[in-house]
């Protein structure tokens, strides 16, 4: 078994929150495993099959959700009542619903964002945490890969360009400001054609070699609203976090085991963030893919997070001993 082979999920559900979101949830692989959430990225990015293949499906019950206004829960490209404090609101209403008094917490990208917002919150339940490609949710961390004269525009100029043509004539405004005035026109083209800029934007930059965006510049236009709405909604308000808050309250997770995931390359979260994360938690172990950049389906990445997913199981079958 690797991270190629495909895993079908034995139930899909949609699950009511009290304030009458319907939010996606299944599970695969064994129903008796070491339960596992899966957060993805964006935030927008809504999962994907290919998130229940980066574990065994013998050895863990996969849980996968999509967050509020993406993927399949409704309703769609909700704004309101969609914060970090929401989301992690619907992970513990999730694990109530299943019945799990611990799980393993994971997730990529903005999904390691949230992984860790939700553990910081309830550590209690937590038995540890797989975590791929860093995103801490500072605002160095939202200039380096969307404010020209930092990280990513540095490296791809001409990708840059792109992204900030549609809101080119308003350049005396902050690119958060800018974009908002677009993504939220009266014109539906306008709306479309910024939200098209922002998401092609991240997919061009998210692998170390060319992708099919970067060739072709083309996206599904209601996935790349999704992404870029709710994207800039959660970057425009700092994630809903106070500065620093992530690294600030690591003591509250640093006992637990973490295997983080990391790319060289990763041009959308900066190797910083991995390299400042794990220097805090004395349990996490970091293991760098040296030919890899930011995507999970990047194949030193998939591979990483699977072998990650097999040592997590021994660690924590070691702790399960020790605690008999």
């Amino acid at each position: 078994m690797n991270a190629a082979a495909p895993v079908e999920p034995f139930t899909t559900e949609w699950l009511q929150t009290p304030d009458h979101q319907q939010i996606y949830l299944e599970q695969s692989g064994n129903p008796q495993g070491i339960p596992v959430i899966y957060c993805h990225g964006g935030p927008g990015g809504g999962s994907s099959p290919f998130h229940r293949q980066l574990f065994d499906p013998a050895l863990y019950h996969i849980i996968i959700f999509d967050q509020r206004g993406c993927g399949l829960s409704t309703p769609a490209l909700q704004l309101e009542s969609n914060s970090t404090q929401h989301l992690i609101a619907d992970m513990e209403q999730i694990r109530q619903h299943l019945g799990l008094s611990k799980w393993l917490v994971a997730g990529g990208s903005w999904g390691s964002t949230l992984a860790l917002a939700y553990g910081q919150a309830y550590p209690q339940h937590c038995l540890g945490f797989i975590l791929r490609g860093i995103f801490l949710g500072r605002e160095q961390d939202i200039d380096w890969l969307y404010r020209a004269g930092f990280g990513a525009s540095q490296v791809f100029p001409d990708y840059y360009q792109d992204f900030i043509k549609p809101i080119v004539h308003l350049s005396p405004l902050d690119v958060l400001q800018a974009y908002q005035l677009q993504l939220h026109h009266k014109d539906e083209a306008v709306r479309i054609e910024a939200a098209l800029a922002w998401s092609i934007w991240e997919s061009r930059i998210a692998t170390l070699l060319p992708n099919e965006f970067s060739r072709s510049g083309e996206m599904d236009t209601q996935s790349a609203l999704a992404l870029a709405l709710i994207e800039h909604h959660y970057f425009q308000h700092q994630c809903f976090f106070e500065p620093g808050q992530l690294l600030n309250n690591m003591h509250k997770i640093s006992h637990l085991p973490c295997q983080v995931v990391h790319g060289r390359y990763d041009m959308i979260c900066k190797a910083e963030s991995a390299f400042s994360l794990v220097s805090l938690w004395p349990g996490a172990q970091l293991s760098w893919v040296v030919d890899a950049g930011h995507s999970a389906s990047e194949v030193g990445i998939a591979n990483a997070l699977y072998q990650a997913s097999l040592e997590m199981a021994e660690v924590l079958k070691a702790v399960e001993v020790e605690a008999v």
